[in-house]
């Protein structure tokens, strides 16, 4: 039972991302997200979306800092990936 976070490397609404998962639960990720204050709108599917800022509170909180690849690897061993969402074909 462990949450993760990989560093702040994706951009975006002129800012900086991390992505914070879980290993074992929604329920455990929702929790740690609550914790240090990341908003429900912030949850993305498998994922939270956290600001830069936001990084090293996650990390005090106990998420274990990780690459983005092994982030990927862990959430998908866990069963709790989920597709990305695709645009609909355009007519």
């Amino acid at each position: 039972m462990t949450i993760y976070i990989d560093p702040p490397d994706w951009p975006g609404h002129g800012r900086m991302w991390s992505h914070m998962i879980s290993d074992t639960s929604f329920e455990e990720l929702h929790a740690a997200a609550a914790e240090i204050g990341a908003p429900p709108y912030a949850f993305d599917g498998d994922h939270y979306d956290i600001p830069s800022h936001r990084y090293a509170d996650a990390v005090a909180a106990g998420a274990v800092e990780i690459g983005s690849k092994e982030l990927v690897r862990l959430l998908t061993a866990a069963g709790l990936r989920r597709p990305k969402r695709r645009p609909a074909p355009s007519a």
